[in-house]
This record gives structure tokens, C-alpha cells and sequence, in this order.
């Protein structure tokens, strides 16, 4: 069968579709990263908040979620008040062990990057993963920083068209 992307707010996933996403990140984050931490941040829930995933055969495959960064619209508000909405946050970036290496991840940070539609987008990459991240724009934007045990560098993607984010090079 072929792998479909989806897009949405958890309002409206299925609630033994959001049950396997929230699944496949504690599995990744919690278990295999031996992280720890409170995964149910309540950002999912956010109004604006959508959540990106890949599945096949009704297996959600990998996923991402994309935010409004507050923090990035409050310091916008302070200089420019009109571009307080306009910063994002891409976050729990995970793929199943099983569909690793299919291209999947990549897929779907094209995906966000063209729902940003050219806004200012940030994340906090585990820093192994800088490269990777790179090669969709993002440049470290701040001193590195450990998370949970594991080493983290702040980045950002400046605001660019949509058609930028298509030409992105693929797995």
C-alpha cells in the first residue's frame, strides 16, 4: 500500500489515530531515548497547533508537530506588532524503527515548511541531527544546550517563499 500524509489538529484526528501518534513519540523519546520527560506538554492542544504524520496500512509511520513559538511572537510584538503570529515551532520530529531510512521525516518537514508559508520557523535540534536539519534551511541560531542528557542546538529558519521548501533536497 502507499504511504499518505496527513495533516491536523488533534481536535480532529480519530482518537486511536492521535492515541498511535502520542504512542510513536513516547516509544521514540521516552523509551528508545530513555528521555524521561512529560510528553503530554498540553501544546498539542493549542488552537493553532496541527500535528503532521505519515502512514501505511493504517500504521502511523512518523510524525511532527508544528506550533506557534509564543516566545518568538512576544519578542515579535515588542518590535513589531503585527508579526507577533508569524513565528513557528517545529517539534517532535519522530519516525518508527521500522520506517527509518524510507525518507519519511523529510517528507514531512517539507510538508510543515509549506504550511509555515514562508514565516520565521525554529526548533531545538538534537545536535547530531544539525546537518540533517540544514539541509532544509535551518541555521544554529544560539550555544548548544543539554536536554534530557542529550545535546541540543537551538535553530531557525528564516522566513522564505513556499516554493523555497519544495526544492529542499530529498533522502
Amino acid at each position: 500500500m502507499t504511504v499518505q500524509f496527513r495533516i491536523s489538529s488533534v481536535a480532529l484526528i480519530d482518537p486511536l489515530r492521535l492515541y498511535d501518534l502520542l504512542r510513536l513519540r513516547v516509544d521514540v523519546f521516552v523509551v528508545e531515548q530513555e528521555c524521561a520527560y512529560p510528553e503530554l506538554d498540553g501544546r498539542d492542544v493549542e488552537p493553532d497547533a496541527v500535528m503532521l504524520w505519515a502512514e501505511e496500512d493504517e500504521q502511523v509511520l512518523a510524525t511532527v508537530r508544528l506550533l506557534v513559538d509564543h516566545a518568538d511572537a512576544a519578542s515579535a510584538a515588542a518590535a513589531d506588532p503585527a508579526a507577533a503570529a508569524d513565528a513557528l515551532r517545529i517539534g517532535r520530529v519522530a519516525t518508527a524503527p521500522a520506517a527509518r531510512g524510507r525518507g519519511l521525516a523529510a517528507d514531512l518537514m517539507r510538508l510543515a515548511l509549506d504550511r509555515a508559508e514562508g514565516r520565521l520557523v525554529r526548533l531545538d535540534a538534537q545536535a547530531h541531527l544539525e546537518g540533517w536539519y540544514a539541509r532544509f534551511g535551518f541555521v544554529v541560531d544560539g550555544p548548544g544546550f543539554l536536554e534530557d542528557g542529550i545535546p541540543h542546538v537551538p535553530m531557525s529558519r528564516a522566513a522564505t517563499p513556499p516554493e523555497a521548501v519544495s526544492s529542499a533536497t530529498h533522502d
